[in-house]
């Protein structure tokens, strides 16, 4: 360090700075995680300078240009961004490595690129010889995609600036450096200050850019969380390494719809849309067996239809287990407690398992019902009815309440030739249209002991 630097000792976990080094981060409790940086003075700027912006009236100001999104021809990519990328926006892809993002976003790319002029891919992870060779596999070889392989965001940002391309993508954000910056490429200061400087430069030169980030163990973004403050949007990339579907999920975007999502299939080609997620989750749906029942949930401003399965047996051990996957496990704790109290089921002694068929996870309170009638299916090893759908939020009091866009769920419903229907008897004033439909019933239900009634005897 240079005569005359201050430096000070930050945490590469959770940002805590101290002016001298601990072994331990007082904050976060992580060890040996406080990495020295230098301080860097802050450039002051004239209060007169010409390059500030100057105050508008909001109704002065042009949003034309930003009315026009760029399509990316991927209807999930663009469902899940809210109508395709907006220019002049920052946007984060994050998921584990090797999931697809590298792939989907390459597929994006070359799409742009055919549609809107020059598209710059600057990957620090890959050379421009690797790209291609994934390039040709996927079938994306376009004379208007280009390709850089630089780590310094000085040397990214003139780059982005002569070339003036409509979109950027950065693979990855953790690989990025600014040499000014003391500290190692992925601490937080770089994956801060990089960030900084693509939001800004995406401000001003009106260039979408979209990031990628890799997640940690825990499921979170690597690096600061001031990270998805920064950006506009922020999606993950969702799936097991094993699995061929992936499922691309919306958690922030000021230009859309929140929780919205996207479902791919990997193949040979790369990451195909699929258009009919309903019938895909359903395919391989067991018949005549306990334990299995298909709701309707609401992702984002479309209604898809689930398979809920459960599985109840009895356990050896001194305290049963509670198992379960792509549902909230709290959640499923409360209505074992509704179960066992309000309908009278003894389930102390019995091991539990809840899951949600075909790798998707659903955290939203309608699922609540047909967690039940999946329990209470399998414990009485009593099959529901194929043909059936059951949906609603259930209080601690074992009543049904309504839930919102039961008319979307029910057309959903209608699409994939189901014939009957248990629903929140609150809802049912809101469903007259579907009430006179031949070989369809909606059957509305008060309490949970109800809808075992109906569906169980």
């Amino acid at each position: 360090m240079a005569r005359g630097e201050k430096s000070i000792f930050r945490c590469q976990q959770c940002g805590y700075e101290s002016f001298r080094w601990l072994g331990r981060c007082p904050d976060c409790g992580g060890w040996n995680t406080l990495i020295e940086e230098v301080l860097q003075e802050n450039k002051k700027y004239s209060l007169h300078s010409e390059s500030h912006p100057i105050p508008l009236p909001i109704n002065k100001i042009d949003i034309e240009e930003t009315k026009t999104r760029y399509k990316t021809g991927m209807s999930e990519f663009d469902r899940v961004l809210g109508g395709g990328i907006v220019p002049g926006s920052l946007i984060l892809v994050g998921g584990e490595p090797g999931i697809g993002k590298s792939t989907l976003l390459l597929q994006v790319a070359n799409i742009l690129s055919n549609k809107y002029g020059p598209i710059l891919y600057n990957s620090a992870e890959e050379s421009p010889y690797q790209i291609k060779l994934r390039a040709s596999r996927l079938g994306t070889l376009s004379e208007k995609l280009l390709l850089l392989s630089e780590t310094d965001i000085e040397a990214i940002s003139k780059h982005i600036s002569d070339i003036k391309p409509k979109v950027v993508i950065v693979d990855s954000i953790q690989t990025i450096n600014d040499y000014k910056i003391t500290s190692a490429p992925g601490s937080i200061s770089q994956v801060r200050e990089c960030t900084a400087q693509l939001m800004r430069l995406a401000k001003d030169e009106e260039i979408s850019v979209l990031i990628v980030g890799h997640v940690t163990k825990g499921g979170i973004l690597a690096g600061p969380k001031v990270l998805e403050h920064i950006v506009d949007t922020v999606l993950y990339l969702e799936g097991e390494r094993y699995n061929i579907y992936r499922i691309l999920r919306s958690v922030k975007n000021r230009f859309g719809s929140t929780n919205e999502l996207g479902i791919f299939k990997m193949g040979e080609k790369g990451l195909a849309e699929v258009l009919n997620p309903s019938e895909l989750l359903l395919s391989e749906k067991p018949t005549r067996i306990s334990g299995s029942v298909v709701t309707a949930t609401f992702e984002g401003t479309r209604p898809i239809l689930v398979e809920i399965q459960s599985l109840v047996s009895y356990s050896n051990l001194g305290i049963p287990r509670r198992m379960t996957t792509g549902v909230d496990y709290n959640r499923v704790l409360l209505n074992l407690a509704v179960l066992e109290k309000r309908v009278g089921y003894s389930l102390q002694s019995q091991d539990v398992h809840v899951s949600i068929a075909g790798g998707i996870k659903v955290l939203e309170p309608a699922l609540d019902l047909a967690i039940i009638m999946a329990v209470a299916s399998s414990f009485k090893d009593i099959p529901i009815d194929p043909n059936m759908v059951v949906f609603g939020e259930v209080g601690l009091a074992g009543e049904v309440r309504t839930v919102n866009y039961a008319e979307r769920r029910i057309q959903e419903v209608l699409k994939m030739g189901f014939k009957r229907c248990i629903v929140p008897q609150g809802n049912l004033k809101n469903l007259n249209s579907f009430l006179s439909k031949k070989d369809f019933k909606i059957i509305g239900v008060k309490a949970v002991q109800e809808a075992i009634n109906l569906v169980l005897s």
